[in-house]
């Protein structure tokens, strides 16, 4: 039953919820387990069809019936499509590309973050500059009312470890933000540095990556990342970002 359940997982996680609906039915009208060919004809590709002979193989060692096949597939076909109506996620990238595999840049994945925001907006980076394009962005959702609040690294004059200001280079640049910083490193942090590199829009959307808010990070390094739109990941990155402004662990950089 177990490697069904499997099966069953599988078709759902592949096809298309109206190939699924349209499997389901083609299960009903059979007898027996034996209709290979004519459940892979439900599905176009190649791949697709190799998962619906899985299912039939896996079908044919269990005595489940035609009937309770197919409200398998129903229900998991359904679950699948809520969790994905709930979910998404997407890959960013940044670099060289291959035929193979499409994915988001990053510069194209922070935008839509930064415009996706309706009531607050943190990011994180290790440094920052020389990003025109997000700059105006993070202005812009200022101007229509977000609450904007960047976590940068510190140079190493204010006991961090980059060799200029980026939190003042930032204060200029976009000057309604709030800006912290990651100073009273307790044991075992002692050394630690702002490594993370985050966007969280309203709780709700989120991008985490490997890149930095920098013009060769957007443009010309190998990035990497995930787009997360809804579920509980955005929610408890915000979450966590507050907590850790709350308890003190980062602090407010003051205008001087």
């Amino acid at each position: 039953m177990e490697r069904l359940l499997e099966a069953v997982t599988a078709v759902a996680g592949l096809v298309s919820p109206e190939k699924v609906r349209a499997l389901a039915g083609a299960i009903r009208k059979i007898e027996d387990a034996k209709a290979n060919a004519a459940l892979s004809d439900v599905v176009g590709t190649a791949t697709a069809k190799a998962v619906v002979d899985r299912l039939v193989d896996a079908w044919r060692s269990t005595s489940v019936g035609s009937g309770e096949l197919a409200s398998m597939l129903l229900a998991a076909g359904h679950a699948f499509e809520s969790v994905s109506k709930q979910q998404s996620i997407e890959l960013v990238w940044t670099g060289p590309t291959t035929p193979f595999v499409s994915a988001r840049r990053t510069e194209q994945a922070l935008l839509q973050v930064i415009g996706t925001a309706r009531q607050t907006l943190f990011v994180t980076s290790f440094v920052a500059y020389d990003v025109s394009t997000i700059v105006k962005a993070l202005n812009d959702a200022s101007t229509r009312g977000v609450s904007i609040s960047m976590l940068l690294e510190s140079s190493q004059d204010h006991g961090g470890s980059i060799t200029f200001d980026v939190i003042g280079k930032m204060r200029t640049l976009v000057p309604s933000a709030k800006l912290y910083a990651w100073r009273e490193r307790a044991a075992p942090f002692a050394d630690g540095r702002v490594h993370a590199k985050v966007a969280v829009a309203d709780g709700a959307v989120c991008f985490i990556t490997s890149a930095n808010l920098t013009g060769y990070a957007m443009d010309r390094n190998m990035e990497a990342g995930v787009l997360v739109r809804g579920g509980q990941v955005p929610k408890d990155l915000h979450d966590h970002f507050i907590a850790l402004v709350n308890t003190r662990i980062i602090e407010t950089i003051d205008k001087e």
